[in-house]
């Protein structure tokens, strides 16, 4: 296992981050180039440029990815994004224009420190130039600032998300990594032993409780106080060569990284997106069990990149990390 996303050439990752404010956002910068596609599970996603991503439709390449808090004015990173990447010469070119196409998704972080301020392009823009190849810093970063989950009873018994990513090496040159903004109302289980990582807080503050168990028993209705919202977005990232159809593939096929390890996920109100792209920088053509390999490790990496998020984040204003709760 390689650390860090950019473990894939030809990508570079950056992150603006605003601590005060608690929130930010992550780019991800594919100057060569990448065959994109995207699978929302969430029932209230907030996304941009998702169409063109679909099989038959035109566009071939993207050119960047933004991942934001400041939900649907997070939205407005992409700008930036086109902006820094247009000033490059790289996009769809029509004739003298220049289109950088760059799809974004967005968490709910507003009210944490305040709903008043939220990234802008601008702030995308800054990220841009300090995007690199380097080890992504992961935790309580980007657009990871402001994540936090456990929100079942409010913000009071939550914990912090973050921001994670990994790569995998699955030999013959072929590479699958991810990176994963965890925002979740339930809790986190690890995946190879089932046991809660992170979840709402018990009353004393010392352990975490089951959100699924809890949701499932009756009366439940009168428990809850406030309907808590919950997002996982990220993207998964192949040097494989790649149609659109296969990315699109791989993008569902990831989702499944969500599953097994946010519980629960892909509710009414998840915003619950991945997308997936090939650089193509291995040009091998993938035979079925190689996409079937690729389609496993992606899951694998989703969910590794998910773990790290939250166990790689630190305390933001008021909202305790896990290592805090543990060593207290």
């Amino acid at each position: 296992m390689i650390e860090s996303i950019t473990g894939i050439p030809d990508i570079k990752v950056g992150h603006y981050t605003d601590l005060k404010h608690a929130t930010g956002c992550t780019v991800i910068l594919f100057e060569k180039g990448a065959v994109a596609g995207v699978d929302v599970r969430g029932a209230s996603p907030g996304t941009r440029e998702t169409d063109l991503l679909r099989p038959g439709n035109l566009i071939e390449k993207i050119h960047g990815i933004v991942l934001s808090g400041g939900s649907a004015y997070g939205l407005d990173t992409a700008s930036g994004v086109m902006q820094y990447l247009e000033e490059q010469g790289l996009g769809f070119q029509i004739g003298p224009a220049v289109i950088p196409i760059v799809p974004a998704a967005i968490i709910f972080d507003l009210g944490l420190s305040t709903h008043l301020v939220r990234p802008t392009g601008k702030d995308a823009y800054e990220a841009c130039k300090q995007a690199s190849s380097n080890i992504v810093p992961e935790g309580s970063l980007g657009a990871g600032t402001g994540a936090t989950l456990g929100k079942l009873f409010g913000m009071k018994r939550a914990v912090k998300g973050g921001i994670g990513t990994t790569c995998l090496d699955l030999g013959n040159g072929l590479l699958v990594g991810a990176i994963m903004v965890v925002n979740a109302a339930g809790g986190l289980i690890d995946p190879e032993t089932g046991n809660t990582i992170a979840g709402p807080l018990q009353e004393d503050r010392k352990g975490f409780l089951d959100t699924v168990s809890i949701m499932t028993k009756p009366g439940f209705e009168e428990v809850q106080k406030e309907t808590p919202v919950n997002t996982t977005i990220g993207i998964v990232i192949t040097n494989a060569t790649l149609t659109k159809e296969q990315a699109n593939r791989l993008a569902m096929v990831s989702q499944d990284g969500i599953a097994i390890t946010i519980r629960p996920s892909h509710t009414m109100v998840d915003g619950d997106v991945i997308f997936a792209a090939g650089t193509g920088g291995r040009t091998q053509p993938l035979d079925h069990n190689e996409y079937n390999r690729l389609g496993i490790a992606a899951t694998q990496a989703v969910a590794k990149a998910i773990v790290r998020a939250v166990t790689k984040a630190t305390t933001v204003d008021t909202v305790p990390c896990i290592n805090e709760i543990k060593n207290a």
